[in-house]
Parts: structure tokens; C-alpha cells; sequence
């Protein structure tokens, strides 16, 4: 029995597939030997990568300012939680789940009304522009506020079939 080669194994892999694999591009000497590599797709509108970071950047916040006892509008342990739902979102986030993008979107509105009220009334009460518990907040509204404006976008081109849902 003769042995195969890694992009042998690609290859018989489609063929026996029905190349359910997708179109798949063979690189290296011929098509045997070669390295398997996805087609890539440039998606329009897709922002999931921005929201990951943002929510990544938004959790470490929350922490910083909790354990430097900012006054943010959550308890410690609201904070963790949070936290914790802030980083999950972003590791789950990705092109191929659609449902994730609403679960942003409602993360993203409930952390940009909460944050952007209470930015807003702690303003209104006199609280100096340069209090280190306002910048953290002021900080986490307008990141949320603007996670919200790309994961609408994202919705948008995913409802729009601007993406390969």
C-alpha cells in the first residue's frame, strides 16, 4: 500500500466529500504535497473582530475601575460577572454565527444606556469632568456606544445578505 501525503489526504478527503469542503486552494509542488489553505472571503460590513476587541478592552476596564474603587454602577461582583459575559461574547463572536451578533447588540445597547446615563447624571450633579471614577465611565459609555453602532452594522449586512450566514 502506497502512503499518502498530507494534501494527498485533502484531496481524497473532498473527493470522497463530494467537495463539501468549499473551494479549496492547493499550493506547493503540483496538487500532491501541497498545503490546504480556505479561500478567504472579504466580508462586507462585518465588524465582529472590532466588537471582539472592544469587548475584551470594555471587561478590563470594568476590573481596573472596580478594583480601584472607581464608582461604576455595578456591585463587585456585578463587575466580575460582567466581565466574564463581556470576554465570553468576544471568544464567541465570529462570522459564522449569526445569533452572537444579536447577543452583542444586546449587550452593546444595555452597556451604552447604563453606562451613558450614568455618565450623564453624575455630570449634571457637578462631578468634575476629570474625577477618575467619570473618566471610567464616560470611557466605558462611549466604547459601548460605539460597539453598538458596529454591531448594527454588522446586523445590517448580515440581514442584507452582505455576508455568508
Amino acid at each position: 500500500m502506497g502512503s499518502l501525503s498530507p494534501g494527498g489526504v485533502i484531496i481524497a478527503l473532498e473527493a470522497c466529500t463530494g467537495g463539501i469542503l468549499g473551494h479549496m486552494t492547493y499550493e506547493g509542488e503540483g496538487g500532491d504535497g501541497g498545503i490546504s489553505v480556505p479561500k478567504r472571503h472579504h466580508l462586507l460590513h462585518y465588524h465582529g473582530g472590532t466588537v471582539r476587541v472592544l469587548f475584551v478592552v470594555s471587561a478590563f476596564l470594568l476590573i481596573v475601575a472596580k478594583s480601584t474603587g472607581a464608582d461604576i454602577p455595578l456591585t463587585t461582583f456585578g463587575t466580575v460577572v460582567a466581565a466574564v459575559v463581556l470576554v465570553v461574547a468576544a471568544g464567541i463572536t465570529n462570522p459564522a454565527l449569526s445569533w452572537i451578533h444579536w447577543t452583542n447588540f444586546i449587550i452593546a445597547a444595555y452597556g451604552t444606556v447604563l453606562f451613558g446615563t450614568t455618565a450623564v447624571e453624575r455630570y449634571r450633579a457637578g462631578v468634575s469632568a476629570f474625577d477618575y471614577s467619570f473618566v471610567y465611565i464616560e470611557a466605558l459609555a462611549l466604547i459601548f456606544l460605539l460597539t453598538l453602532y458596529l454591531t448594527t452594522r454588522t446586523i445590517r449586512g448580515m440581514r442584507m445578505k452582505l455576508l455568508d450566514f
